[in-house]
């Protein structure tokens, strides 16, 4: 049987509580038209506030799911069902700083076993995986290296990026270990060894980075993994 030919539209939910102050959320329209452009397709978005994400019903039909920045969300639960949604569906996801933050979560609850799993900016107890950074990295910069033959590599076609960050949270390190035990592995390190992207193994696009690579758009300049999710998303 022939290969099916690849989608010229595609439709991508937006999952996070929509803010035109975050600049994040501003970014992102910008490098969803910018990639698709030069991709070659169209790209409809729909922004799903996390309350209405009730039910799977709600992301049937989505081409891509994107978890978003800026939590904590309304309705985390909206978030992790977004997430679950997708690895479980073989959906390409992308999910940036806050949407990377989740995605860890949901794989330690639903996969690993973790039920107690949780984020220490909205919760005190349980085991908190998600834990502030030793140095915040609110509108910061750093060097990131990523793992030959990634697809965080291919999509950058180098194995070394600077990317920018808006965030004060990260891996817990006593939790690190236990996630290179897993099918999601990291991909991407910043210079002192911390987990700064993850890809989920045996799935054909499951990326998150705690970086914000969206934000690119807003200085004219491509954004090489949101490129990525839209050619994942075309088959």
């Amino acid at each position: 049987m022939p290969p099916l030919p690849l989608k010229q539209t595609l439709r991508v939910a937006l999952v996070g509580d929509y803010n035109p102050s975050v600049i994040a959320h501003q970014a992102i329209p910008l490098a969803l038209d910018n990639a698709a452009e030069y991709v070659g397709v169209t790209v409809d978005y729909d922004w799903l506030p996390t309350p209405e994400v009730k039910s799977p019903e709600d992301l049937v039909g989505y081409d891509a799911i994107w978890c978003v920045p800026a939590s904590p969300y309304q309705n985390e639960g909206g978030a992790f069902l977004a997430i679950r949604f997708a690895r479980e569906n073989q959906i390409p996801f992308l999910g940036t700083c806050g949407g990377f933050q989740h995605a860890i979560i949901e794989y330690a609850r639903n996969v690993m076993g973790w039920e107690d799993a949780g984020h220490a900016e909205t919760e005190t107890q349980g085991r908190l995986i998600i834990a502030p950074l030793i140095c915040s990295l609110v509108e910061k910069s750093d060097v990131i290296e990523l793992e030959a033959n990634s697809i965080s590599a291919k999509a950058y076609g180098r194995g070394r990026i600077e990317e920018g960050y808006h965030c004060n949270y990260g891996i817990a390190e006593n939790f690190a270990e236990q996630l290179s035990q897993s099918q999601l592995h990291a991909t991407g390190w910043d210079g002192e060894g911390d987990i700064r992207v993850v890809e989920l193994r045996a799935h054909p696009f499951f990326v998150a980075t705690l970086f914000q690579h969206e934000r690119n758009a807003l200085k004219d300049k491509p954004a090489p993994l949101v490129e990525a999710l839209l050619i994942a998303a075309q088959r």
